[in-house]
C-alpha cells in the first residue's frame, strides 16, 4: 500500500481532482494485565488464544464490569471491544455454572459471527458453557434445548420483543439466573429503533425483576458524539463510560476524490461509480485487498459487474470480487467472509451491512462510492480498512448530488467535528403505547406501576387501552383481554402498527412489497 501510495504522490492528474489529503498518524499499543479477580483457567485460556495481556481499555471496562457497573465501551473499529463483555462473562459463568447471559447485535450476520469466535474462545477454555442463537433461522428442534442449556443465548431485538420476552414463562431459567445484558453496536439504535429497543428492555427488566433477577448492562459503540447518553437513555441506568483506546493503529490516508466537470453548464460530473471503479482496479491489478462501499444495492450489483469485467481483462478470474448485501442467503454471505478473512477474495462490494463489526481480517484499502450520509457512518466505513498496523488508505469519491459536493468541498467540515449524536424518544406515545400493549400481555399490570412514564402517565394509557378492551381491570390489575399476540403486529424498525402490501395491478395483482402505514402515502 505504501508503494500506491508514493505513486499517487506524485500523479498529477490524480491529484488535481483531490480537495483533501489527511495523514493520521500511527499509534502504538498501551497495554495492562489482567485484573487480580479473574478465573486463572480463563487467563490461561486467553493466553493460549495469543492474548498475553489487555489494552488498558479492555482492562478499564473489565475492571468495571466486574465491580458490578453498568459499562458503555467506545473505540474505534477493531480495537477489541469484543474482550470488554466475553471476559467479565465467562468470568462469572466459571463461577456460577447457573448464571445466564444474554447478547442482543443487531443484524442476524453479526450474532453468528460473534457465536463462533465465543466458541472457539470456550473450547481453550476446556469449560461447558452452552452458547447459541437463537432467532428466526433457529430450528424448532434447537430451540427447547437453547431454553434449558444455554448459558449464553445470543440474539436481535426483533426476536427478543417477538419471541422470547413473550413466552417468558417457558425461558424462566434464563430470566431467573440473567446476570448479563450485552448490547453491541449500540450507535445502530438511533431514532425510531433505538426508541423501541428502549421499551424492549423495559420489558426485559419487568419480567427479570418478576423473577427476583437484576441484570448488568454491557455496551459497546463505535464512534458517535454522546455515547453515554445514549447509552443511559437506552438502558435508564447509569454507566461508566470507556472511551480511551488502547489498542494499536497504524498509518491511515484519507483522501477526498472529487470526479472531474463532465458538463460545466449543468455542473454534472463523471460517474462515482465508474471513477470508484477504476480506483479500485489499480488496488486490484496489484493484488492489494480492498473493500467498496456503495449507497444502495442496485449500484452494488452494479460495481461488482464493472469490477469482474476489469479482473476479466487482467486475465484474473472473477471469482477475486465479490458483492454483499442483504438479500443474500445466510451461506453465501459466510462464504464471502471467510473468502475475505483467508485472502482468496481481492475485492468486497458492500452495502453498509458490512460496516458493522464483522470479522473480515485486516483490508488495505476502503474505497466509498458516494457519502453514506453521515459523519459517524463515513468513519465506520473507512475503519473497516488499517487493522492494528501498516498503512492504509481510505478513499471518498463524491457523486453529484448536493450534499456530497459540499462534503467534499469542505473538508474541514468532516474533518474537524465530532460525529452526530444518537437521539432516541423511549416516550414516544405511539411505541410506548404498543410495548405497553406487550407488557401487559407478558404480565398484567398492578396500580400504582409505571412502564418508564410516571404512574400517573402510565395508568393514563391503561385507561384508554380497557377502554378499547384490549385489557380489562379487575382487583387493581390491568390484564390482557384482546384475542390477538401484540408483539406480532410491532415492527421495531418503524413506529406505525401493521404495514401496507404494495400490488402490481398490472400484473394480477402481484406483491412486490411492502412498506410503514407512515411512508405509503
Amino acid at each position: 500500500v505504501a508503494q500506491i501510495i508514493d505513486r499517487l504522490k506524485v500523479d498529477r492528474e490524480f491529484r488535481s481532482n483531490l480537495t483533501a489529503w489527511k495523514t493520521l498518524q500511527p499509534r502504538p499499543a498501551q497495554y495492562a494485565d489482567f485484573p487480580e479477580g479473574l478465573n486463572p483457567k480463563l487467563i490461561d485460556g486467553l493466553k493460549k488464544r495469543g492474548i498475553p495481556s489487555l489494552y488498558t481499555h479492555q482492562r478499564e471496562a473489565v475492571d468495571a464490569a466486574l465491580a458490578g457497573e453498568n459499562v458503555c465501551v467506545v473505540t474505534p473499529t477493531a480495537s477489541g471491544k469484543t474482550l470488554c463483555y466475553n471476559v467479565p462473562v465467562l468470568n462469572r459463568l466459571m463461577q456460577n455454572p447457573e448464571a445466564r447471559a444474554l447478547y442482543l447485535f443487531p443484524t442476524k450476520a453479526l450474532s453468528q459471527d460473534q457465536v463462533n469466535e465465543l466458541k472457539s474462545t470456550i473450547e481453550d477454555l476446556d469449560v461447558r458453557i452452552g452458547t447459541y442463537t437463537f432467532d428466526g433461522d433457529t430450528p424448532t428442534s434447537a430451540r427447547k434445548a437453547i431454553r434449558s442449556a444455554g448459558h449464553i443465548v445470543v440474539t436481535n431485538p426483533d426476536m427478543l420483543h417477538a419471541g422470547i420476552l413473550p413466552h417468558h414463562t417457558i425461558w424462566i431459567k434464563l430470566f431467573e439466573n440473567l446476570e448479563f445484558v450485552v448490547i453491541d453496536e449500540v450507535h445502530h439504535y438511533r431514532g425510531v429503533f433505538g426508541s423501541h429497543l428502549a421499551n424492549v428492555l423495559r420489558r426485559l427488566r419487568r419480567i427479570c425483576a418478576f423473577y427476583k433477577s437484576d441484570p448488568q448492562f454491557i455496551c459497546c459503540s463505535a464512534t458517535i458524539n454522546n455515547p453515554k447518553e445514549l447509552a443511559e437513555r437506552i438502558i435508564e441506568k447509569p454507566v461508566h463510560l470507556v472511551d480511551k483506546s488502547g489498542a494499536p493503529t497504524g498509518e491511515k490516508h484519507f483522501l477526498f476524490f472529487n470526479p472531474p466537470v463532465v458538463e460545466p453548464e449543468l455542473g454534472i460530473r463523471r460517474s462515482s461509480v465508474k471513477e470508484a471503479t477504476r480506483i479500485a482496479s489499480q488496488f486490484l491489478s496489484r493484488g492489494v485487498q480492498s473493500i467498496v462501499f456503495a449507497r444502495s444495492r442496485l449500484r452494488v450489483e452494479i460495481l461488482t459487474t464493472y469490477l469482474k469485467e476489469a479482473v476479466r481483462r487482467m486475465n484474473k478470474p472473477d471469482a477475486l470480487v465479490r458483492g454483499y448485501r442483504g438479500g443474500y442467503l445466510p451461506t453465501e454471505r459466510r462464504d464471502i467472509e471467510k473468502g475475505l478473512r483467508e485472502g482468496q477474495i481481492m475485492a468486497v462490494v458492500s452495502t453498509n451491512a458490512l460496516e458493522l463489526g464483522i470479522d473480515i481480517g485486516s483490508l488495505d484499502v476502503c474505497i466509498m462510492a458516494g457519502y453514506s450520509g453521515s459523519v459517524a457512518s463515513t468513519w465506520q466505513q473507512s475503519g473497516r480498512a488499517g487493522r492494528r498496523s501498516g498503512t492504509s488508505l481510505a478513499v471518498l469519491v463524491a457523486s453529484s448530488a448536493p450534499l456530497d459536493q459540499y462534503i467534499i468541498t469542505h473538508p474541514e467540515y468532516f474533518f474537524e467535528q465530532p460525529p452526530e449524536s444518537g437521539t432516541v424518544d423511549p416516550n414516544n406515545l405511539i411505541i410506548v403505547t404498543s410495548h405497553i400493549k406487550c407488557a401487559a400481555f407478558e404480565l398484567p399490570f398492578v396500580d400504582g406501576e409505571s412502564f418508564g412514564l410516571d404512574a400517573a402517565s402510565t395508568k393514563e394509557i391503561l385507561d384508554y387501552l380497557a377502554e378499547n378492551r384490549i385489557l380489562r381491570y379487575v382487583k387493581g390489575k390491568w390484564h390482557w383481554s384482546a384475542d390477538t399476540y401484540p408483539a406480532e403486529d410491532i415492527s421495531l424498525r418503524t413506529a406505525a402498527p401493521g404495514n401496507v402490501v404494495i400490488l402490481d395491478t398490472s400484473d394480477n395483482g402481484r406483491v412486490i412489497g411492502e412498506i410503514d402505514l407512515f411512508a405509503a402515502p
